[in-house]
């Protein structure tokens, strides 16, 4: 979803982690303190698995590891939510699958087109593996996907930038659609208008009533806003009549009751929206308002001083047009 750059810029754990350690690719090019950093999955339902990013920026240090990853395990097959930050992520996550199943990974479903969720994909391009995604990825990772690689480099380093691979799906989602794994299948649903971006897609368990939400939930983590305000707010009401009864979001270190996880980041929104229509209605310019748009959820979000200006920016950008 994000790191240096953008455009514009619960319940408990249950218990069962499987650790796995970063592994050095091609001529020990991955960073020393990325290779050394633990990389878990934790068990959150029966038959889905989830790693907790960090709750940070990108670094070289993390490697991307920033965003969250779904795992479910069919009878016949696996899914994976997202693939991490770096090809070196995304090779740590596949190992992780192979300490708790040894069946095959049939899809990989891209939540949206940000680098800290589609960067480990080169680790899972192979024969029998189908790429996933809203109909809008394809033409998203082609716009954004150039600016991506440039501006990341500095953040990832020019040795994991060099290993990344941008791969389009190929089964796109225009409504919804239902992906069958053996006695487990997973709706997806493509999301319209523009939200977090304009290529949101959610993944819910219908067997286990858990929410794969990518960016359209955060949790802890300040919410980050790449595609419309109110689009996103507009969405809210649909994405929250999901049957769900637990989420993970695409960022935030623990799973939630649904659909009460939406609360805050609906909140935060909300905020967002009502601060910056009123400066624009008192004439305040963007850089006077900007500053002053959303303290009221100073303290109750992680990295507010890294994207709240964007935010700000970006709804004084879209409000002022209404």
């Amino acid at each position: 979803m994000k790191g240096t750059l953008l455009r514009r810029r619960g319940v408990a754990l249950l218990a069962g982690a499987v650790w796995i350690f970063f592994a050095a690719g091609p001529g020990g090019s991955d960073p020393v303190n990325a290779q050394a950093a633990a990389f878990t999955i934790q068990q959150i339902a029966d038959g889905d698995y989830a790693h907790f990013g960090q709750v940070a920026m990108t670094t070289i240090d993390n490697a991307g590891d920033i965003a969250n990853i779904g795992i479910v395990v069919g009878r016949d097959a696996v899914a994976i939510i997202d693939t991490g930050g770096s090809v070196a992520e995304g090779q740590a996550l596949r190992a992780a699958i192979r300490t708790v199943t040894d069946k095959p990974v049939r899809y990989v479903i891209n939540t949206h087109e940000h680098p800290d969720h589609i960067f480990g994909n080169a680790a899972f391009a192979s024969p029998g593996v189908t790429f996933v995604g809203h109909r809008n990825l394809p033409a998203s990772i082609r716009a954004h996907g150039p600016f991506y690689l440039h501006s990341f480099r500095d953040a990832l380093g020019a040795d994991a930038i060099a290993r990344v691979r941008l791969i389009p799906p190929t089964l796109l989602v225009d409504t919804t659609m239902t992906l069958d794994l053996g006695e487990r299948t997973l709706l997806l649903t493509a999301w319209h208008p523009a939200a977090h971006t304009d290529c949101d897609l959610t993944v819910l368990d219908e067997q286990t009533h858990m929410l794969f939400s990518g960016d359209l939930v955060f949790l802890d983590h300040i919410p980050v806003i790449d595609g419309s305000l109110k689009g996103w707010l507009d969405v809210l009401p649909s994405l929250a009549a999901l049957p769900a009864q637990r989420v993970l979001p695409g960022h935030g270190r623990r799973v939630a009751p649904w659909p009460a996880a939406v609360d805050d980041e609906r909140r935060y929104l909300l905020a967002v929206q009502a601060d910056a229509r009123g400066f624009i209605a008192a004439g305040t310019p963007l850089a006077q308002a900007v500053p002053r748009i959303a303290q009221s959820e100073r303290g109750r979000w992680q990295l507010f001083d890294d994207y709240n200006p964007r935010n700000a920016t970006a709804a004084f950008s879209e409000l002022e047009w209404e």
